[in-house]
This record gives C-alpha cells, sequence and structure tokens, in this order.
C-alpha cells in the first residue's frame, strides 16, 4: 500500500450541540418554511445542520403538498457562515453521506477536509440548488461566506434593508467559500472586488447587480416572502421544475459547474498551504478572530 493511502485513526473531539433541533420545519400553505435553528451563533453551520437542512429538503421535495420551499434563519441573522469556532463545530464527527463521497474522518492530512466539504459543502449545495421546486431565500441581517452558499442556491432572494452580504476568507488567503457562484451573481470585476477586498456588500448595492430580487423591512419580511411563495404555489408545478432547469442549464452552458471545480482545488490548496505554513487550514483565524476583523473593517 502507498504510504498516501493509509487511513488514520479519526480524531476524537469534544463536541457539545446547543440545541437537537438545527433546523425546524413546518408547512403552510403548501410552503415549506425551513428555518436555520442556532440563533445563539448567528445560525453557524456545523455538520449537524447540514444533514437536518439536507433531511429539510428531501422532505420537501417527497411531500406532493409542498409547492414551494422557502430558507431562512432564526435570530438577528440569516447566517454567519460555516462553523468555525462554536462548541458544535464537528469537523471530526462522522455522518451518513448522502452523495457518492466516501467518509472522511479516517482520512489523512488534506484528504481530510477535501472530502468532507466535497459531500457537506459544493455537493449539498448543488444538491439543494437542483431541487424541482422553486426556493426562496429569506436573508435578515448578515449573509457571511457559507450563509452566501445557502442563499445563492435559492432560485429568489428576498433580503432586509440592513442585510448585507461578505465573503471575507481572503484574509485566509482562500480564494472564497466552496459553492463558488461569485461571478455569476456579480459582473466579474465587482465579484473581484467582494472577495479582493472582502468587505460588507449592503442589500441595496446586491440588488442592484441582480443578486437580491427584493427588498424589504424586517417586520415586511416574511409577510413579502409569504406573498411571493403564493404566487409559486398558484404556478404549474412542472412548468416551475422546467423553469428552474432552463436557467440553471444556461448557467451551466456558461461554464458554472466548470469553474466550481477548478476553484475547489484552488481553495484547497490553500487549506493545505495553511496548514504547510501555520499549522491551521484557516490559518489560525477563527470565528471571533474573524467577526472582530469583520466589524472593524465595516467600521472603518
Amino acid at each position: 500500500m502507498n504510504e498516501t493511502d493509509r487511513l488514520v485513526e479519526p480524531q476524537q473531539v469534544d463536541i457539545v450541540y446547543e440545541t437537537d433541533e438545527p433546523v425546524t420545519y413546518e408547512v403552510i400553505d403548501h410552503v415549506a418554511w425551513i428555518m436555520m435553528n442556532r440563533p445563539g451563533f448567528n445560525n453557524a453551520q456545523n455538520g449537524q445542520m447540514t444533514y437536518a437542512l439536507d433531511d429539510a429538503f428531501v422532505r420537501a421535495v417527497n411531500d406532493d403538498d409542498v409547492r414551494a420551499i422557502v430558507l431562512g434563519g432564526n435570530g438577528k441573522h440569516f447566517s454567519a457562515g460555516h462553523d468555525i469556532g462554536t462548541p458544535g463545530r464537528d469537523v471530526h464527527q462522522h455522518f451518513e453521506n448522502r452523495l457518492l463521497v466516501p467518509g472522511h474522518v479516517n482520512k489523512p492530512a488534506a484528504e481530510l477536509l477535501y472530502t468532507r466539504e466535497k459531500e457537506q459543502y459544493v455537493g449539498m449545495c448543488r444538491r439543494w440548488r437542483d431541487a424541482p421546486k422553486p426556493t426562496i431565500a429569506m436573508v435578515q441581517g448578515a449573509c457571511v461566506a457559507g450563509g452566501l452558499m445557502l442563499a445563492w442556491v435559492c432560485d429568489l432572494i428576498v433580503a432586509t434593508d440592513d442585510a448585507f452580504f461578505q465573503d471575507p476568507v481572503n484574509r485566509m488567503g482562500i480564494p472564497g467559500v466552496e459553492y463558488f457562484a461569485h461571478a455569476y451573481e456579480l459582473p466579474p470585476r465587482v465579484a473581484k472586488e467582494f472577495l479582493l477586498l472582502g468587505e460588507r456588500m449592503s442589500a441595496q448595492r446586491a440588488e442592484q447587480f441582480g443578486m437580491v430580487n427584493k427588498i424589504v423591512s424586517r417586520e415586511a419580511l416574511r409577510e413579502t416572502v409569504a406573498a411571493m411563495a403564493a404566487k409559486l404555489v398558484a404556478q404549474p408545478r412542472l412548468g416551475n421544475w422546467l423553469t428552474k432547469q432552463a436557467i440553471n442549464h444556461v448557467e451551466e452552458l456558461m461554464g458554472k459547474r466548470n469553474a466550481m471545480e477548478a476553484q475547489y482545488h484552488m481553495h484547497h490548496f490553500a487549506h493545505a498551504q495553511n496548514d504547510l505554513v501555520q499549522g491551521s487550514s484557516i490559518a489560525g483565524l477563527d470565528a471571533k478572530k474573524m467577526a472582530e476583523a469583520n466589524k472593524k473593517q465595516a467600521s472603518e
């Protein structure tokens, strides 16, 4: 056996989940409301939440009574991104994989993250993006890094007037999050600004580029999304699915999937470089340090 093929003993890490329900699910008037439910950690996405989200999407797709899907987050913010610093961070936790990707916890070195993120990040996002029912992201407050991935897989985005979008991972030496839709959601030069500077983009500016469909107050958010979802419910089921496929196909003809595959390898080259140079795949920047840097940048 080649030395690089040797499996390793999974790391034993203390993981403390603050909730057994990281995602809530309810159906109202033929609309499935999927809500991230870690408000105490600004809906940071760990593996527990990712698989709960997948369960919810599968449940909505398999229920013929559901004709539209809303994805939102309980609390002040939509999502602060991937979990890089809560007690529930579960990088070394095994889950039953949903895609044709092997388990990750017994893989050595850079292969562990490469395998995990192929399943839990880019793989899951592509799976949800291709759901046959129309989806709406209901965004309030922060939509940062991994939060962008969840909003971008949805067909429509409704945001509050105080919402902002940000991908600051270039601070870690990483060229954007794994579901690399940046240059499809934004014009290329704006996408470069968004990533190179890592600054917050207001909902108002995002709307100018077509990344956001509608901006409302926090008070009107749910009511507005419910009204939009009701219109989708009234449309023909097959027509909604075919329309999604038609537009998604155009994006694929524009190279979206190939671009993501290329960037995914750059992303993991950056993780490996960080590990080699700094002993940390995220350059030693945990959730607290990233939040502090984001707030400082926003105030300048």
